[in-house]
């Protein structure tokens, strides 16, 4: 008997999780959901899930583990939409950026009896420099040797912890565990104000004086700068995940302004020798980051067991009451 695992959005990271998972098919079954019926069929042709079910309900029902693979605007609605079909026990993990919002939302909809784990994923260092989306960007190995956040309220069970972590290092991954605040915090340096310093980019250039004729220069400087709009699949995702996680977006935007308010400084007063070591320690820090990221070594950041017990013995372990020689 498998045990039934259901992706909500067959997108980059539903697909990718699917895929990652296909290896497992002797302990796990593989349900997806998205809102288009192309992409369903799309993402079982590719091996991403085993079965589809367009109608949502259904597609939760028996399912062990829920993952909401979605844009956080959708969240909410979609907890909504599943809750009474949950199964008891059930466990539902969400990947969006933004934690406190769906925590609260998770505390107000979700039925007693089922749990809540917060993920964040990121993808490994060999597709940092990509820029595709959706589906079709899905790959197997998309988190090797990436960190996922993993976070979760007080009231969820220990047993449900060790499931998602579980899950997770089947996906190629390691795991930093968090609290939600901390999560928030760093997806909001890292991941929302890249993309909101891109749209402050083109809102200072697109349109403006000059525009007209500096579109046609506009180069790689000019994309690479920008691209960090590509991230999201949907508009409303930036702009949701800003506004519920307001503080910290806003202290990052205020560092940011200084540090370009610093470098304008300096720049306006010539001061030839403070520009050279501002723009030197940018570029040291890059290099010292992406080596750090290329090579993936975080071995600070998590202690990996000396036998790792697998997700089936976790999860028949569990259900079935039996206890593994690790865990007594």
């Amino acid at each position: 008997m498998s045990v039934k695992i259901t992706i909500i959005g067959l997108g980059q990271v539903g697909g990718s999780i699917g895929l990652a998972l296909a290896p497992h098919k002797n302990s796990l079954s593989v349900f997806g959901h998205d809102k288009e019926i192309s992409i369903e069929r799309a993402a079982q042709k590719k091996g991403a899930v085993e079965k589809t079910e367009h109608n949502l309900p259904r597609a939760v029902e028996g399912a062990k583990i829920v993952i909401l693979a979605l844009p956080v605007h959708q969240v909410r609605d979609t907890l909504g939409f599943i809750a009474p079909d949950l199964m008891e026990g059930a466990i539902v993990v969400d990947t969006s950026p933004v934690k406190s919002e769906v925590s609260k939302w998770v505390k107000d909809i979700l039925p007693a009896g089922c749990s809540y784990v917060g993920i964040v994923p990121t993808i490994g260092s060999e597709f940092l420099n990509g820029t595709e989306k959706g589906l079709d960007s899905a790959r197997a190995d998309l988190f090797s040797k990436s960190i996922f956040l993993l976070d979760a309220p007080a009231s969820t069970t220990g047993e449900s912890v060790e499931l998602v972590m579980e899950l997770v290092q089947l996906l190629g991954a390691n795991i930093m565990l968090t609290d939600i605040v901390e999560s928030d915090g760093l997806m909001a340096t890292v991941h929302l104000l890249p993309q909101l310093v891109s749209v402050a980019l083109l809102n200072a250039t697109v349109d403006q004086p000059g525009w007209l004729e500096g579109r046609k220069l506009a180069g790689r400087a000019y994309v690479a700068a920008t691209s960090a709009l590509v991230v999201e699949d949907e508009p409303d995702a930036l702009h949701m995940s800003a506004l519920h996680n307001k503080e910290n977006v806003v202290r990052s935007l205020n560092t940011m302004i200084a540090s370009l308010g610093a470098l304008r400084d300096d720049i306006e007063k010539g001061n030839e020798e403070a520009v050279k070591v501002r723009l030197q320690a940018a570029h040291e820090g890059r290099e010292v980051w992406l080596n750090e990221r290329i090579s993936a070594n975080w071995e600070s950041m998590h202690k990996e067991s000396d036998k790792p017990i697998s997700i089936s013995e976790r999860l028949f372990g569990g259900l079935l009451g039996i206890r593994s020689k690790n865990r007594k």
